[in-house]
């Protein structure tokens, strides 16, 4: 979640650059090389990425791909100034680039369910419903858009929907301890299963089930739109999608695995094996990225294998309209844009094969 208001945080895109990325670099033997920005540090969301790389995947589709650490600018100002040719971001962060003169699409959509969780201290008893944040303090980065969908979870249980906010330390864990905050944003897939495998455990609330419309949380692939208009660079996305989509296809089909070669790939950020194991195990069984898991309707009572990997604009359009009625997008001048961002037109599913 720290991403998500980072990202809302810190566009600063009126002035585009043109950095190395957006030029056709090549290996020693003539093997383009394309340069992908993580969001986040290295985290299940990523697995398929590293997945291809250590199978060879990449290899196979003809390409060659360096995984870069996220900057503090974010993945988007990344790719809009050329020092990413792809970056993974979200449709919504996207709308705020795009609203602040960026030019920038996504591509592939990795989850197909909302992720994002709102929670407070399990032991915080007298928490039992969102409209119980009504009145507390929200450990947050800043972010309007996190802010209109707790206030629309509160309204919807029947609260008034005011808070308090507190800016969020380098761990949203210790701010809640410390009772410097009530509740905060967490993803399902990562730092709920952290509680639930370390502690400290947390009371948590899916902002789909509390009246927040559409899906929050298209995550997935984005490019510059400029970057598109050249037919070589195209072709090696199609080369690189169709890898990474055969990377996440092996995570699902072997999450176990996945997740080891996640932890060895990514040393440096000295991920917990048991809870890389764990959040693989949750991403299958919820169907994150199938979009069918456990506990939905399927036909043999278990959990697709298959990445979706494409846009659903239509539920994409929901929760931007939604933002935008809060007042959440506005351009570089902060003045409310004159319509909603459009799903269609920020995102598209012509590269995924």
């Amino acid at each position: 979640m720290s991403v998500i208001g980072a990202a809302a945080l810190g566009l600063s895109l009126a002035a585009c650059g043109n950095g190395s990325a957006n030029n056709n670099a090549t290996d020693a033997n003539g093997k383009p090389t394309l340069t992908f920005m993580l969001d986040w540090t290295p985290n299940t969301n990523h697995v398929g990425l590293y997945v291809a790389q250590q199978l060879g995947y990449f290899k196979d589709a003809g390409i060659n791909v360096k995984i870069l650490p996220t900057a503090q600018a974010g993945a988007e100002t990344s790719v809009e100034n050329g020092v990413a040719n792809i970056g993974f971001s979200k449709l919504t962060d996207l709308a705020n680039a795009d609203a602040h003169g960026a030019d920038l699409k996504l591509v592939f959509d990795l989850t197909q369910k909302p992720i994002a969780r709102w929670c407070s201290l399990k032991s915080r008893t007298d928490i039992k419903t969102p409209k119980d944040f009504a009145g507390k303090t929200f450990v947050t980065f800043g972010s309007a858009e996190q802010s209109a969908s707790v206030r629309q979870m509160i309204r919807y249980a029947g609260g008034d929907g005011d808070f308090k906010t507190a800016t969020a330390g380098t761990n949203t864990f210790r701010t809640l301890t410390s009772g410097k905050g009530d509740f905060a944003g967490f993803y399902a897939n990562w730092e709920e299963v952290e509680s639930q495998l370390n502690g400290p455990a947390l009371n948590c609330f899916a902002a789909d089930k509390w009246g927040v419309p559409g899906n929050p949380d298209q995550l997935g692939f984005a490019v510059k739109n400029s970057w598109l208009n050249n037919p070589q660079n195209v072709a090696n996305l199609k080369k690189f999608l169709k890898a990474a989509r055969r990377g996440y296809d092996y995570a699902l089909a072997n999450p176990d695995k996945a997740a080891d070669i996640l932890v060895s790939q990514t040393k440096t950020s000295h991920l917990d094996p048991k809870l890389a194991k764990a959040s693989m195990e949750k991403v299958v069984k919820e169907g994150y990225w199938s979009g069918n898991g456990m506990n939905d309707d399927t036909t043999d009572g278990k959990p697709d294998q298959k990445l979706t990997a494409t846009v659903n604009t239509e539920d994409g359009q929901k929760y931007l309209d939604f933002q935008y009625n809060a007042g959440t997008y506005t351009d570089s001048h902060k003045k409310k844009l004159a319509r909603a961002p459009q799903a269609a037109e920020l995102a598209t599913n012509k590269y995924v094969e």
